[in-house]
């Protein structure tokens, strides 16, 4: 693969795989320091992957199995949420407070999944994914994605209501 190849059909899928990046680490700076470090990966392999028959999607589960590689370094951390949910405007204290209590039942909810339901959902309706693509990251088939991000929102909507029907 030639530079200009590398360049509009690797490089160009960075700023796609940043958001998982930094989501998965949990920091930005970190987030962009995994993301070069990928990038230079896929480069030293560009010759095995210059035909590579979904590019997209292998970048993506090189960048995914990166960053697990990096979390397994660490080693087990008590980490509050996989998932940052972007705050609301609130237009009073009242509205924030029940935003800050809702992002907080939701992360826990999250907690809770299974690992891959967790990843799907959030690679699927945090990030933006489309099915192929996490299918390639995740290495499962289409259909299965399917079936795991449909248990995975039907979990999160049944403990949503749970807590609203208990009152937290």
């Amino acid at each position: 693969m030639k530079t200009n190849d590398f360049k509009n059909r690797v490089l160009s899928l960075s700023e796609r795989i940043f958001p998982m990046v930094s989501r998965m680490l949990g920091n930005s700076t970190t987030a962009q320091d995994a993301t070069q470090e990928i990038m230079i990966k896929l480069w030293d392999k560009r010759k095995q992957i210059e035909s590579h028959p979904n590019l997209t999607g292998f970048v993506f589960m090189t960048a995914r199995n990166y960053c697990l590689d990096i979390l397994k370094r660490k080693g087990p951390q008590l980490v509050s949420s996989d998932l940052e949910l972007n705050k609301l405007e609130a237009a009073t204290g009242q509205e924030t407070f029940e935003w800050n209590e809702l992002t907080t039942i939701v992360e826990k909810i999250l907690a809770q999944l299974p690992e891959q339901q967790r990843a799907i959902m959030t690679m699927r309706d945090i990030d933006g994914l489309e099915f192929p693509e996490i299918a390639a990251a995740t290495q499962l088939k289409v259909e299965h994605v399917r079936v795991l991000l449909s248990r995975a929102r039907k979990q999160v909507a049944a403990s949503l209501k749970k807590t609203e029907d208990y009152g937290h």
